[in-house]
């Protein structure tokens, strides 16, 4: 059992170094082991624990960034959106949908380094629509931070901009989620326990992360974004049902 939790430690580290450094990624490196002491059922709620004090960390550490248009138009139909997708968590299957969204992830990234890039940028406003779809998915899937990450790249946001304004729309979700868990005895004080336990490694994580983007240029910062796509891409596309 020491072995398992240290390995989840290791991951929480790993997982939310990578997300302090592409604004995404570690739910994918700490859900495996979470799965494979908990269960799924058990390891999304400790997931999203987790991931609410790794994403707050990002977003005090980005504060001065934070782009509050995109929060807004995000926010205002996350909430809501996430709570009807924690609600149906308990029926759904995620399985398909996480095929099809690694599909998603991987024409995203070819899709950059197409001539369709010559279309406007994202507006503001869209995030309500973002906010809305992701949100909902978030709440069954567990995370779907490599999914809207196109969305800010393509409005604009870089670096700490981009960290920091994702991190803090993702707050909103996890709030919502885990008030819904609650309620429906999907998070039990246990799990809340455990989720506030890996709260450390997680803001340590971030806070390596905000060095390491503090220190890369630009361009490198988003060819690490593009690779980190594709590898999460392929993981759900091919992840066992």
């Amino acid at each position: 059992m020491f072995e398992s939790w240290a390995l989840v430690a290791v991951a929480a580290l790993l997982g939310s170094t990578l997300a302090g450094v592409t604004g995404f990624g570690g739910a994918a490196i700490l859900l495996p082991p979470l799965v494979f002491i908990f269960g799924v059922k058990g390891a999304i709620p400790i997931l999203t624990v987790a991931q609410l004090i790794g994403n707050a960390s990002r977003v005090y550490f980005h504060r001065e960034a934070l782009d509050w248009k995109v929060v807004g138009y995000f926010g205002l139909a996350a909430v809501p959106s996430a709570i009807l997708g924690a609600y149906l968590f308990s029926v759904v299957n995620a399985s398909l949908i996480l095929r099809v969204l690694g599909v998603f992830l991987l024409a995203t990234a070819l899709w950059r380094h197409s001539g369709a890039q010559k279309i406007p940028k994202f507006p503001a406003a869209g995030f309500l629509g973002v906010g809305a779809v992701f949100s909902f998915l978030s709440a069954i899937v567990g995370s779907v931070g490599p999914f809207i990450v196109p969305f800010f790249l393509s409005y604009g946001l870089v670096k700490s901009a981009f960290i920091g304004t994702e991190a803090l729309c993702t707050v909103l979700m996890h709030i919502a989620k885990i008030a819904i868990y609650g309620r429906t005895d999907l998070l039990s004080y246990q799990s809340a326990f455990f989720g506030l336990a890996l709260g450390p490694l997680m803001i340590l994580g971030s806070w390596t992360g905000k060095k390491i983007v503090d220190r890369i240029p630009e361009r490198v910062f988003v060819i690490l974004v593009e690779m980190t796509l594709v590898l999460a891409g392929l993981s759900f596309l091919f992840r066992p049902a």
